[in-house]
This record gives structure tokens, sequence and C-alpha cells, in this order.
């Protein structure tokens, strides 16, 4: 299992918004995530900065960057285009993070 995480931004303004169309996040959307090998996905908000963490278990990098080429992504990506700082396609700007230590 790889340990995926990343940052992405949120509008301040927005942030309410964003956590109401994440609870719960549509259902056809979290069947491809655990159909492209995706297990306990979390995102977290720093309020100071408006940075959302993103962490999530992965069977592999090339399943996870399949996601972004489904039409269920791409909808969801639409969906959420308002409410952070998004590339000309939609998806959100992200920047991975590098895992810097684990313990059990």
């Amino acid at each position: 299992m790889i340990r995926k995480a990343f940052k992405m931004k949120v509008y301040e303004d927005k942030i309410e918004e964003y956590t109401k169309r994440h609870n719960p996040i549509w259902p056809e959307l979290k069947e491809v995530l655990k159909g492209h090998g995706v297990h306990n996905y979390n995102i977290f908000l720093d309020n100071n900065t408006c940075f959302l963490f993103g962490y999530a278990e992965i069977e592999s990098e090339e399943q996870w960057n399949e996601i972004a080429n489904t039409e269920i992504c791409k909808k969801w990506w639409s969906y959420m285009a308002n409410l952070m700082e998004t590339n000309e396609d939609s998806s959100p700007v992200s920047t991975d993070l590098k895992h810097l230590f684990h313990m059990e």
C-alpha cells in the first residue's frame, strides 16, 4: 500500500460549501475511487491558510492517475471548481507531499 499525501487550496469563503459537498460525496465517485484501489481517504483543513491536506492509501500510482480520466471525476472537478484553486481543466491545483515519517 502506498501512502499518498497532497495539498490543495479552498477559498476562505467557500469552506462551508466545500465541506457540505463532501458529506457525503457522490456514491458513483466513491465507487470509482474504491475501484481504482483507493483506501482510507481523508481531507483535512488548515483554517489559518485554507490549505487542504489530502491523505489516501492507494494500491498503485497508475490506478490513482487513471481516476482523472473517468467521467465522474471530471464531473466532480467541474462541480467543485468554483470553491477552490483549479487548473484550466477544472482539476484542483494540487501539490504532492513527500512522505518523511511513519509510525505504526
